[in-house]
């Protein structure tokens, strides 16, 4: 595995520290309730939430325009690129920091690397837009490629609790995960995107039961144990809220735990919305167990 990566001069150790994301909803229909709501100065509140964001301690800003929320709608091309291509050009020029650009379509994630973004957020792993890995492998970025079993059909939404996935049968969870993260990684080398370039994501959340994630997240290790750095995204997710039976606003704790023991699992980035709260709960994680 790769021990080092310099991104934009930013330098990330693998294994000596949990290295924070902030999450940067520029969407109206965020199942977190944080996304910014037409009607706002949208790119003013971005930057705003992206300063607070860096004073409390995150290492990247990931920018998106389309929420993955189970039972979301799609969102056109134009309005994607509408939605994130001014906030990474304003957040580029406003600070030093690194921004990760969260999407699937090779066309956005293009212009967001043309207007400053640093890296890719890939939510389905090179197998929604067969042109996304040229984009990343000739901008020479970094890459998350994620998990995802995702269909409309097995969504269910209940009012305060939000979507979570049932019926999703694997037929073993952790080697089908794996398996199908190994394919992404195989899309990445094929496109000529080194292994330096490439962190797995098991995709918590996406196609999974509230049991599977459970289980997912308490096994992170064999995730790593495939020789790449490893994101996990488990902040407000159904899977705690109906675990707990609390709506995404009252999820703090329960976030805290699954990035406490995400720390203990071996990840490397946790992706939050909650940066202040996540950013002392993954530093006293790393104190005790790194």
């Amino acid at each position: 595995m790769p021990k080092s990566i310099t991104i934009n001069n930013f330098e990330f150790n693998w294994g000596t520290r949990t290295y924070i994301m902030g999450i940067l909803n520029v969407t109206p229909d965020s199942f977190s309730g944080d996304g910014l709501i037409q009607g706002e100065d949208v790119v003013g509140v971005a930057i705003e939430q992206a300063r607070d964001f860096i004073e409390a301690g995150a290492d990247i800003l990931d920018v998106g325009g389309e929420s993955t929320r189970p039972g979301a709608e799609t969102v056109s091309l134009g309005e994607e690129l509408a939605r994130v291509v001014p906030v990474v050009r304003r957040l580029a020029r406003e600070f030093d920091a690194l921004i990760s650009i969260d999407t699937y379509k090779a066309e956005v994630a293009a212009a967001a690397l043309d207007a400053g973004a640093h890296m890719v957020n890939d939510v389905w792993g090179f197998h929604a837009d067969p042109d996304l890995a040229a984009v990343v492998a000739e901008h020479n970025v970094p890459v998350i490629l994620m998990h995802n079993r995702s269909t409309p059909g097995s969504a269910e939404v209940r009012e305060q609790l939000g979507g979570r996935y049932v019926g999703v049968e694997y037929d073993d969870l952790l080697e089908d995960v794996r398996w199908e993260l190994m394919e992404s990684v195989e899309l990445a080398k094929n496109a000529g995107i080194p292994d330096e370039h490439i962190i797995l994501d098991p995709g918590i959340g996406f196609g999974k039961t509230v049991s599977q994630n459970l289980e997912l997240l308490n096994r992170m290790d064999e995730i790593r144990e495939l020789g790449y750095p490893v994101l996990w995204g488990p902040s407000r997710k159904s899977f705690i809220g109906y675990t707990l039976d609390l709506p995404p606003a009252e999820r703090v704790e329960g976030t805290a735990a699954t990035v406490a023991v995400g720390v203990v699992r071996g990840g490397d980035i946790v992706r939050v919305h909650d940066v202040w709260a996540m950013a002392r709960v993954a530093r006293m994680t790393d104190a005790l167990v790194r």
